[in-house]
């Protein structure tokens, strides 16, 4: 099959990298609307255009700015050519629920990168949580230059944010936040304290402002206690057996996530498989970024 990517920054240049790696792609094309990225890659085809792409390609991974994932997942779900839009989906829920109803009208594959999905660590522990009573979440990282046209919320915290609604399948009772812009028009940092209808409490911190890389998520379960290092794809579980504690640090084949979602993309492409299940458990977790930030805000 024949790949396209729009937008080869930083992300885009990734998603190019394993696209070459896998044997069912036999050719990557590009489009940016700024040339001078193109120069790394002289051996690619190269638009600047993205609708030059159509009829070249098989699939395309969408990595613009958010602004425009709209538009551009648009084009390619109009012409029947499965989507990896980048998260968030889109800037609003009125433009995701378009791209979900065109997807389904033209049996379309759309597919997100909530990459945490595919984090070995999280897979590891999935099956073992169970009714959590509370979850903390710590995702922290210097200032990207990137991804500017969004907050803290939507750019980074909508990772946990997203892995915390495949855990949890209650209603949400209450929403506190508190944010700052610091170095850029939006949230740079924020705090989110959500409560559930059945008690269970998530405390969610994102910054892109900090000094050292964090992304860690700890699960509080009654007589169990989880703790995951997505950055370093760890994990250990710690549980109560009478009056002791006992912990396993779990063993883990650590594997480069973007890798295995983009794979798993390509296969459902290859299969002809339709399914928009994870693009609308990825609607929810911008509706939720959106509650925040709109908290935040007011």
């Amino acid at each position: 099959m024949r790949a396209g990517i729009v937008g080869i920054g930083k992300l885009g240049s990734i998603h190019l990298r394993i696209y070459r790696e896998l044997p069912q792609i036999k050719e990557v094309l590009i489009a940016d609307n700024d040339i001078t990225r193109f120069t790394p890659y002289p051996e690619i085809p190269a638009f600047t255009d993205y609708k030059e792409l159509l009829g070249k390609v098989d699939l395309v991974t969408v990595s613009t700015p958010t602004t425009s994932h709209f538009e551009v997942a648009k084009f390619f779900l109009e012409n029947k050519i499965p989507v990896l839009v980048e998260k968030p989906i889109t800037m609003n829920l009125k433009e995701a629920d378009a791209l979900l109803a065109l997807a389904k009208k033209n049996k379309t594959l759309i597919f997100v990168g909530h990459v945490e999905r595919y984090n070995s660590a999280y897979l590891a522990v999935k099956e073992k949580i169970h009714n959590p009573l509370f979850i903390e979440c710590h995702r922290i990282s210097p200032y990207p230059n990137r991804s500017l046209d969004i907050s803290v919320v939507l750019d980074v915290m909508i990772h946990d944010l997203d892995i915390m609604l495949y855990l949890l399948h209650d209603k949400i009772k209450k929403i506190e936040a508190k944010g700052v812009k610091v170095l850029s028009p939006s949230e740079d940092i924020a705090n989110v304290r959500i409560t559930f209808e059945h008690g269970c409490v998530a405390n969610i911190t994102a910054s892109r402002i900090s000094l050292k890389r964090e992304r860690k998520i700890r699960i509080f379960m009654e007589n169990c206690y989880i703790s995951l290092d997505l950055a370093e794809q760890q994990a250990a579980v710690y549980k109560k057996e009478g009056e002791q504690i006992h912990h396993e640090i779990l063993t883990i084949q650590k594997e480069e996530p973007l890798k295995k979602e983009i794979t798993a993309f390509v296969e459902m492409v290859k299969h002809k498989k339709f399914a928009i299940d994870d693009a609308i458990k990825a609607k929810e977790a911008l509706a939720l970024a959106i509650k925040i930030q709109n908290k935040l805000r007011r």
